[in-house]
């Protein structure tokens, strides 16, 4: 009696905990998301204690048997920044999604100043995987997934679409592809080719694609190569919208262009929207045509 009195004394300090902490995460995008909003935070997609492996659940308040996911992949340079990292300037983009019935998963992944490239693609495959074994649990529907990456996620993104028909065993943990597939992917001002992306002759031990590689694009090459999202193209890989900013300083735009060109010489169905005078990144990119445009290829390719 006395054991099973202290087993439910546990039981219910986890559950005020979990309480508490889903409801201190809600509280910190509650200016983001519609109201009613159903947040699962924090969750360990890998299994570890690692901070970096978490991930965010959001569900729409209109309960259905399942829900289409997009599965939002920050930005910062693979250095810095969290899952809660472009959602500040992107708020109406994210109420879009919600109001119209989609779930948003927000990863967080490894930063290069803990551990250099592939484990940010490694961990970003690992929280797709979890994600889609553990739908059924979340009401999410694994059949219909989206990603949507914004600079260093961006790439990620990218990669990950573009790759996930090969098997790379460097991109997944203990070098097992996992079985999920991307049905669109939508792209803010990612790289595609790090081999030609501006800054990447830079000899400076802090250059963000230095630290991404753990050494110079001369000097570390093939894995340059490999971490480009373009070498992995090819004719059954999926959908694609790209937006990019027509005066990045930092993601130069022939990026966009030729992932734009590549793909449509493969005949697979793309888009590229030049935001004119736009940044690197910011409200601009919250723009109504830029959200009409999301959800055309939302409709279209995850219903």
């Amino acid at each position: 009696m006395k054991k099973s009195l202290i087993l439910c004394a546990l039981l219910l300090t986890c559950s005020i905990f979990t309480f508490k902490a889903q409801a201190q995460l809600a509280s910190q995008v509650a200016d983001i998301f519609p109201k009613g909003t159903n947040v699962y935070g924090n969750i360990a997609y890998a299994g570890d204690t690692l901070k970096k492996h978490r991930l965010d659940i959001y569900l729409p308040p209109v309960k259905k048997l399942s829900y289409p996911v997009v599965i939002w992949v920050h930005g910062g340079a693979w250095m810095s920044n969290d899952k809660y990292a472009d959602m500040g300037y992107m708020v109406n983009t994210l109420k879009d999604l919600i109001n119209n019935g989609y779930a948003v998963a927000s990863i967080d992944y490894r930063w290069s100043t803990t551990a250099p490239f592939p484990a940010q693609v490694q961990d970003c495959n690992a929280a797709i995987e979890y994600i889609a074994k553990n739908a059924a649990q979340y009401n999410i529907d694994d059949g219909r997934m989206a990603l949507m990456g914004f600079s260093a996620g961006g790439h990620l993104a990218n990669l990950i679409g573009l790759s996930n028909n090969n098997n790379q065993r460097d991109f997944y943990y203990k070098g097992q592809k996992p079985d999920f597939k991307i049905s669109l992917v939508i792209d803010f001002y990612g790289p595609s080719d790090l081999t030609t992306l501006k800054g990447n002759d830079s000899t400076d031990p802090k250059n963000p694609i230095t630290l991404l590689l753990g050494g110079t694009v001369a000097g570390k090459l093939k894995l340059a190569k490999e971490a480009s999202p373009l070498t992995w193209l090819d004719k059954d890989d999926p959908p694609f919208l790209i937006i990019q900013g027509e005066k990045d300083e930092s993601v130069n735009p022939e990026q966009a262009k030729t992932l734009s060109d590549r793909l449509t010489r493969l005949h697979i169905p793309n888009d590229l929207i030049i935001v004119p005078g736009a940044p690197h990144f910011g409200v601009m990119f919250d723009a109504e045509n830029i959200r009409k445009e999301i959800l055309e290829y939302l409709g279209k390719y995850l219903q």
